[in-house]
């Protein structure tokens, strides 16, 4: 069963335009050291994050793998290749299709002394979901590739959850508020104990269509720390709905707490940077001072370098988020945007951490 790892859909019209080409038009994949290697398009993009002492040409070096290449060998080989380096405690590489019908390489380094983020343990219970979840879980799957196919890959969460302007992909979507509805306990139950990992990312997913949103907020979080980068992947990407849902419905009461996804723009992981990014665009409009003070303290390198990522779709959200806490207006944020002038923005920001 494949996971839904983009499929974003964000306020801002331009970020919305740039996620619904890098995420929608196409098949995103991501690729572990654990995945089985296979034939991609040629490789347009590499990016690194998570040096610190290590330079990129370091990494490049060792990573043996340069843009135009046709790569069809071993992820772990050059995943190995990386963590020989010094000081290089993990690496992970990540493939993402596509930017310009090429594949973008993302190399996360984890470097000694680095933040490590603690997920936990593997749950163990024999516990899983009916047939039939599964069942549609993969038809959405499916759906949601003809849908990209077609050109359909519009999105509506003013309901607190996703709903895909494809019919075929929205009406599988509306089985889930039934499913949600009938089964939530043992939704919850899977979430929380099921030993395999698919299940627990698809009760992730479908939970989150339960009608009253505070009631799932909880087991979301849980959901992201959980070992398994597809279920924290799902957990966070309906957070974000949620969290967007309680921005316009303030009389709900929902409370998605920021800390967590923080937390994650450290991750080794790119689905981890790349989600938390995308719900923390959301939960730093409102410019929270006490947020953008974590920010600051806790994320700001891991902000810059997601901020020079080559990817428009990839880079805008970061870059949004790092020109907030800056104190840098909208307008002129858009404004550096718009220009291409990232490093101009990331310097007057860089000044005025330095100035505090």
């Amino acid at each position: 069963m494949g996971r839904r790892i983009g499929t974003e859909k964000l306020p801002s019209q331009l970020f919305v335009t740039l996620a619904m080409k890098t995420f929608l038009l196409i098949i995103l994949f991501v690729l572990l050291s654990s995945s089985v290697d296979g034939q991609y398009p040629p490789i347009g993009i590499i990016d690194f994050y998570g040096l610190r002492s290590l330079s990129e040409h370091q990494g490049r070096q060792a990573l043996q793998i340069k843009e135009g290449d046709s790569w069809s060998g071993s992820w772990a080989e050059a995943q190995r290749r990386l963590e020989a380096l010094p000081a290089v405690q993990q690496a992970r590489i990540a493939a993402v299709c596509c930017e310009a019908g090429k594949t973008i390489l993302y190399i996360g380094i984890k470097e000694e002394g680095a933040p490590s983020l603690q997920f936990g343990s593997a749950p163990k219970g024999a516990i899983r979901l009916p047939e039939t979840i599964i069942e549609a879980g993969k038809a959405l799957d499916d759906a949601l590739t003809e849908g990209s196919e077609k050109g359909d890959v519009g999105e509506d969460d003013s309901q607190g959850h996703a709903l895909y302007s494809y019919p075929k992909a929205r009406a599988i979507q509306q089985s889930f508020i039934t499913f949600a509805a009938q089964d939530f306990k043992l939704l919850r139950a899977v979430l929380h104990k099921s030993a395999d990992a698919e299940h627990r990312a698809l009760a992730a997913e479908i939970i989150a269509y339960a009608a009253n949103k505070r009631d799932v907020v909880a087991d979301l979080l849980y959901g992201m720390r959980d070992p398994n980068s597809g279920v924290r992947n799902n957990s966070m990407r309906a957070l974000g709905v949620i969290a967007r849902f309680a921005q316009q419905s303030p009389k709900r009461r929902i409370k998605v707490p920021v800390k967590p996804f923080i937390e994650m723009l450290n991750s080794i992981v790119w689905t981890d940077r790349n989600k938390s990014s995308l719900v923390l665009y959301t939960l730093t409009e409102e410019r929270n001072p006490a947020v953008l003070s974590k920010l600051r303290e806790w994320a700001l390198l891991s902000l810059i370098e997601m901020s020079r990522w080559k990817s428009p779709g990839h880079a805008f959200g970061p870059f949004f988020i790092l020109g907030r806490v800056g104190n840098i207006s909208e307008d002129e944020i858009r404004k550096e945007w718009d220009s291409g002038k990232r490093e101009t923005l990331i310097e007057t920001v860089l000044r005025r951490v330095k100035s505090k």
